[in-house]
């Protein structure tokens, strides 16, 4: 966010808030075809994602944050930009979106909707890794899944890159 843009603070605010408060994407999705937990052992955001897909697109995902507001609201967002895309469609995306977190122009061609209001957290690097819980998560999900069946990685994805902390249970 850019101080010298008052009235554009204010709504990226709001648009953060109004998806922290009702998040999208959050309900229970029976018998996903893939799923995966992630962790945020610095400020202790949980999240789970869970996909059904269907010849190697999203069908319908379910994204169950519980952390902070940026945590949660970057999970919200997430859920919109899922359905109908492939693995290397989100891989592209998420890109784009850590490009930007890390203060980098946003390739021509992609769209981040509602994810440009989450630019300003570049200015806090240890909220990064809180924006970016949920894209992992789903990044790492993605990339475990065998097409010929349902794969549910055994262990929770981690914005750290140290040891994995244990399961984090379901809400």
């Amino acid at each position: 966010m850019d101080s010298r843009f008052p009235e554009l603070d204010a709504l990226y605010r709001e648009v953060v808030l109004d998806h922290y408060r009702k998040p999208r994407g959050r309900k229970d999705l029976s018998d996903p075809d893939v799923e995966n937990q992630g962790l945020n052992p610095v400020c202790g955001d949980e999240v789970r994602v869970a996909l059904k897909m269907k010849d190697g697109h999203i069908q319908d995902a379910a994204i169950q944050s519980r952390g902070c507001a940026i945590s949660v609201a970057s999970g919200s967002m997430l859920a919109e930009h899922l359905i109908g895309k492939t693995g290397p469609e989100v891989e592209r995306l998420l890109e784009a979106f850590r490009g930007m977190l890390h203060g980098r122009e946003v390739p021509e061609g992609v769209d981040l909707g509602d994810l440009e209001a989450l630019e300003g957290v570049r200015h806090l690097p240890v909220r990064v890794k809180c924006a970016l819980l949920a894209w992992t998560t789903l990044r790492d999900a993605l990339r475990t899944f065998d097409e010929s069946g349902a794969h549910r990685p055994s262990s929770p994805s981690t914005t750290e890159h140290t040891a994995l902390p244990p399961p984090v249970p379901p809400e």
